[in-house]
């Protein structure tokens, strides 16, 4: 039971603001909370609803005849009502006038929106936090479909020793933002999936995020056994039979909701293959309600399916054994009009422990869109998966790329940001996307922004001085002093930031591959440098674990000791402080597995610069001037070989360009060199790696043609999602008849830009010439393989008496190096892209 105060009748609003999350992207908001009860603001890990109803009912009068509050508490309150009733001036409607007719589906496991709302583990939630938030500021409409888990993502503690210990609190789901979701008539919504012969229900709870709604479920209900009330407890909690039971509930229980809710989306977005399922129910709402084909009905499903994959080992991606996906479906694929093998092939792929059904394979199977999230994951995506393209060269795999941005009210620091509104435009935020808008950054005074920054740094060094000591007084320990008294962290020296996950190809700890230079560049007379760790490894990642425990020592050796901090307990609240605060931001992936990464975007767009291996979004924003670089775009084969590479690199750099730069002060005191970078870290990153940026190219690119092409294929009964299935079901029945035979020079010299003739003769196997394109592809020789290809379709000729009909194309490379080429046909079809 939860029992809150009588607000004043001057303060009503404080409730109903609170319940829309509007408010955790708005410093003004939190400011106004925080000024309800400083105290319990912080206890309630910045919670609004929960300061509501734990702050006295004698201060909330108080505060109602306080003039300061009151005038905070109206501006405010503008402020959310010209958001909220703001729609027709949003960029969307501005740009697009209503071209959508339902709102984009956003399915994801995990949403990171405040850290009061613990629901999250890492990046990929962050990302779907932020992008729901800028969805939102920009008046997409937009439904994001999720878990409410119960116990959230664990809380870190650290033993002595830096053994991870994780605990769970159960959420009161009375101190949340939440609602229970009704349908149009009113009625609570519940909705019901089946799971090895039991009926699982789950409770639907609404979060208002700005102008768009968030669907949560919850399977912690009184119909549900207690095995399936905890099912939804945890995020990524459990086995594998608990991971595939929550992704069943996610992808099939996730469209049954929105069906309930009368909500039709123009487009269904998988954020990741954890979502998936979601593409079989809708296949089986088609075949069963609309007397379709499987074939017919995958061809409506995929023309309006989106799906951003964000994984770039073919072991990081979501697969299930045949015997799990059988013990759970073999009631469900009999509605799809399929047989067992059919259902088991769609999604297959093989491993080296044998076949499996890989929820990536069916979200590629299930969409028309596709993404990577950074250009170069782009590149490792479409390698990784063409074998489902075959007849496909590798750069032209229909998986695109869009690089992954971050919110910029969510993460610039509202100081900075008030600096960004003096300085360059008021609204600098509604612009952040456009390069013009940092154009005058130079108009920046060098001595603000460095007071600017320097504030930050002493907010951040009293944040960690304060969790260190929280610490130290949980395990018994006295405070962490040095030698005379002095705290932890000098607020004067060089303070390298290093949060995330502790995946083992983060490599948290290759600064300390050498420890003898580290410890010579970490006491560098007159130029001393500190490090702040922090980061969580999922309570099954020992190897992850064991970075954290080796940190852990090194900050408790004398010589590392007050140089080297580890926080524990990270969320959004600790990385704000580390983005914010910290002078240079550290990643030092092991390339290409960072797919994109997020958190030195953040680091940018506060002014502090990177220092990172080329890997991810880094590899696209390092321009040599706004950051350094670790090592080479490149991989090395031997794991060992190249860390001892990249931990040369990064203690070469920061010897002889960073800490240098960094401590080169003018006569004013002001390190001008540092600030120049600070300066091109930001003009160079803020508009490139925003999430405004990277959420109007999922519209454009994504969004509005998914949504096109799933118009078109619906139209008319689904008439061309019929032919489209007859048609590939007579392209594929003929298709092992199909020959080619290629005429042309096979070796010689050419000179740059000479023509080359290439005839082919194709034997068609009873298809038409329109069913088949047939096209040249020349290239770069890399060692055997065709890179940078470009494609010449070829002229069709005439027909020849044995059935084959011949081709022709002309050439002129325009570069020069080895090159190849080869004559392809592929099947063509005016609907596919």
């Amino acid at each position: 039971m939860a029992v809150f105060p009588v607000l004043p009748e001057r303060l009503t609003r404080l409730y109903s603001l609170a319940y829309n999350l509007w408010w955790a992207w708005h410093p003004q908001a939190q400011a106004l909370y925080r000024a309800i009860d400083p105290q319990v603001w912080e206890f309630t890990n910045h919670n609004a609803i929960r300061t509501l109803s734990e702050v006295r009912p004698e201060r909330l009068q108080a505060l109602a005849e306080d003039r300061e509050f009151v005038a905070s508490y109206d501006a405010t309150l503008a402020a959310y009502d010209a958001y909220a009733m703001g729609q027709a001036s949003t960029w969307y409607d501005m740009s697009h006038d209503h071209v959508l007719p339902g709102p984009v589906a956003y399915f994801s496991a995990e949403f990171g929106l405040h850290e009061s709302l613990p629901i999250y583990s890492g990046g990929l939630g962050i990302l779907a936090g932020d992008h729901n938030k800028e969805a939102s500021d920009l008046g997409l409409p937009f439904v994001g479909v999720g878990f409410l888990y119960p116990q959230g993502y664990f809380r870190q503690r650290l033993t002595r020793t830096g053994d991870q210990e994780a605990l769970y609190d159960r959420l009161n789901f009375a101190d949340l933002p939440a609602e229970v979701a009704r349908d149009p008539q009113g009625r609570e919504v519940k909705i019901s999936v089946d799971l090895r012969g039991r009926r699982v229900f789950a409770r639907v709870w609404r979060f208002q995020i700005g102008r768009n709604p968030l669907f949560l479920m919850d399977t912690d209900v009184e119909e549900n056994d207690p095995r399936d009330r905890v099912l939804s407890a945890r995020l990524y909690g459990g086995d594998h039979d608990i991971r595939i039971a929550q992704e069943v509930v996610l992808g099939i229980g996730g469209v049954r909701a929105l069906r309930a809710l009368g909500i039709k989306p123009s487009v269904y977005h998988m954020n990741e293959g954890h979502a998936a399922f979601l593409g079989l129910e809708r296949i089986r709402e088609l075949v069963e309600g609309e007397g379709m084909s499987f074939a017919e009905a995958v061809e409506v499903v995929a023309s309006n399916g989106v799906f951003t994959t964000h994984t770039p080992v073919p072991a990081g991606n979501d697969a299930f054994s045949f015997e799990q996906i059988v013990d759970h479906f073999a009631d469900y694929w009999p509605r799809l009009g399929v047989s067992k093998e059919q259902f088991l092939d769609f999604a297959r792929q093989e491993q080296s422990w044998g076949p499996s059904f890989s929820m990536t394979v069916l979200a590629l199977r299930t969409s028309s869109k596709r993404n990577g999230v950074s250009q170069l994951h782009g590149d490792v995506s479409r390698r990784m998966w063409q074998f489902l393209w075959p007849d496909l060269d590798t750069d032209q795999v229909p998986i695109t790329a869009i690089t992954n941005g971050v919110h910029s009210p969510t993460w610039v620091a509202p100081s900075l940001s008030s600096l960004y509104s003096q300085y360059l435009r008021s609204d600098w935020q509604r612009h952040v996307d456009d390069p013009a808008t940092w154009a005058n950054l130079d108009g920046i005074p060098d001595g603000e922004l460095w007071a600017t920054h320097r504030r930050l740094k002493q907010d951040l060094i009293a944040y960690a001085r304060q969790r260190i000591r929280q610490r130290d007084e949980r395990l018994g320990e006295g405070a962490s002093l040095l030698p005379g008294g002095r705290e932890v962290l000098n607020p004067d020296a060089l303070t390298i930031g290093f949060a995330r996950r502790f995946a083992t190809y983060k490599r948290a700890t290759l600064l300390f591959r050498d420890r003898e230079r580290l410890l010579r560049l970490l006491n560098i007379p007159g130029r001393p440098v500190q490090i702040a760790f922090a980061g969580k490894a999922h309570p099954a990642d020992q190897p992850g674990q064991a970075f954290i425990r080796e940190i852990e020592h090194y900050t408790r050796e004398p010589e590392f000791a007050g140089k080297v901090v580890l926080l524990e307990e990270y969320d959004m609240d600790m990385a704000r402080h580390l983005v914010q605060g910290a002078d240079l931001w550290l990643n030092t992936p092991t390339r290409p597995y960072e797919a994109s990464g997020t958190s030195g975007e953040k680091a940018a767009l506060n002014g502090l610069p990177n220092c990172s291996v080329l890997d991810g979004w880094w590899a696209e924003g390092f321009n040599g001037h706004n950051g350094w670089s670790i090592g080479d775009e490149r991989e090395y084969l031997n794991p060992e070989t190249q860390n001892d590479a990249d931990a040369d690199s990064l203690y070469t750099v920061l010897e002889r360009q960073i800490i240098p730069t960094y401590y080169e002060m003018g006569p004013d005191g002001i390190p001008h060199a540092w600030i120049k970078v600070m300066k091109e870290a930001i003009r160079t990153c803020a508009p490139r790696f925003s999430m405004s940026r990277m959420v109007k190219e999922y519209i454009e690119r994504l969004y509005l043609p998914a949504a096109e092409l799933g118009r078109v294929v619906s139209s008319d009964s689904y008439a061309l999602a019929r032919q489209l299935a007859a048609w590939k079901t007579r392209v594929r029945a003929a298709w092992p008849a199909v020959t080619v035979e290629a005429r042309g020079p096979h070796d010689g010299q050419l000179a740059v830009n000479q023509s080359v003739d290439v005839t082919a003769s194709v034997r068609l196997g009873g298809l038409t010439m329109r069913d088949v394109a047939v096209e040249l592809v020349w290239g770069r020789d890399d060692n055997g393989r065709l890179r940078d290809a470009v494609v010449v379709p070829m002229t069709a000729g005439e027909s020849l008496s044995d059935g084959r009909q011949t081709y022709t194309a002309r050439f002129a490379p325009d570069r020069n190096g080895a090159l190849i080429y080869g004559v392809r046909a592929r099947p063509n079809h005016p609907a596919l892209p």
